[in-house]
């Protein structure tokens, strides 16, 4: 069965037209699914007509939060409600367009287990669509899965990665990243993207700053996390040695000026003197700084440590079983 999850947030112009398209693919092709609408606290009157058509359509699932709580979310509660082997994200703005899910679920029986939508052509203004590409160029660069839209709406999964993979803050466009971080197989495929008709969009600037620095966290995820000491204290041993370093050159400095004092006869005003020198002091704080954070790798170890003992680090992809 295919898990449709679909979060919404003040659509009331465009749920209607979006589940009949859903159900004439749906109905054309013979498939089995269910449709879980997800409003994220919508202030106009989305949840009344989510109900309205759920009356009629039992394959409605509907969740409503309290007060909007952002897309990661309500993604997150629907991809615990769906009970389906595949999960499919649409956005409910009608820029997806559902009769493309025949050919992601055809991409889909070819052994991948991730297929992300690449909106090619983009009906969105400059000032949206650059960002955009730099973003996804980035991501690309730094996480090592290479995709023309991470941020693209329209995904299908294999439901066991979300038994792995928990979602909060912005991460939601980086699970193909995550995914393929404990092996999961990414592909992508290109779709159409419609221009708004109804609505206005949600994301502004803030958007992409939220953007780079989940990205961070995602990078250290998927590189470190399991090994943050190999992070955390390579750069603390680096701080460690240059402060070292540092301190060392000025004592040796400090030294050496005393004894020409004492064998030179050389005034004492001119003798070199720590106190007079900036550099000491940022030997010092590199010093300290290096020592902090291999401390706190050390810490973070033990937190994995500990966190290992309780859940599973692997992944497991199939197993053979004695009858």
């Amino acid at each position: 069965m295919l898990s449709l999850v679909i979060p919404v947030y003040n659509e009331e112009g465009s749920i209607v037209q979006l589940h009949r398209e859903i159900c004439d693919v749906v109905t054309t092709n013979n498939y089995k699914i269910e449709i879980i609408f997800v409003d994220d606290g919508s202030r106009d009157k989305s949840w009344e007509i989510i109900e309205t058509l759920a009356k009629d359509d039992l394959r409605i699932q509907a969740i409503r939060f309290r007060r909007n709580f952002g897309k990661a979310a309500a993604l997150n509660a629907g991809f615990e409600a769906a009970s389906g082997d595949l999960v499919m994200t649409l956005d409910a703005d009608l820029q997806d367009d559902p009769h493309e899910i025949p050919e992601f679920l055809q991409m889909m029986a070819t052994s991948l287990d991730v297929v992300s939508g690449w909106k090619q052509t983009r009906h969105d203004p400059w000032h949206k669509v650059l960002p955009s590409r730099i973003f996804n160029a980035t991501v690309s660069w730094l996480t090592g899965v290479k995709l023309h839209d991470h941020n693209c709406g329209m995904k299908i999964y294999r439901r066991q990665i979300f038994d792995e993979i928990t979602l909060y803050g912005e991460l939601h466009r980086f699970v193909p990243v995550l995914a393929a971080a404990r092996g999961y197989t990414v592909g992508e495929k290109i779709v159409q993207h419609r221009p708004r008709t109804t609505g206005k969009s949600k994301y502004g600037f803030t958007r992409f700053v939220k953007g780079f620095l989940d990205l961070l966290t995602v990078k250290f995820i998927t590189g470190y996390g399991q090994r943050p000491q190999h992070f955390m204290g390579t750069c603390g041993l680096v701080s460690f040695t240059i402060g070292m370093i540092t301190i060392l050159y000025y004592a040796f400095r400090r030294i050496f000026s005393g004894i020409l004092v004492m064998t030179h006869y050389v005034e004492a005003e001119k003798m070199f003197l720590l106190k007079d020198h900036p550099g000491v002091i940022f030997g010092v704080v590199l010093l300290l700084f290096g020592a902090q954070l291999v401390t706190v790798g050390i810490i973070a170890e033990l937190f994995i440590s500990y966190q290992n003992r309780r859940s599973k680090d692997y992944s497991i992809r199939q197993t053979i079983k004695k009858n």
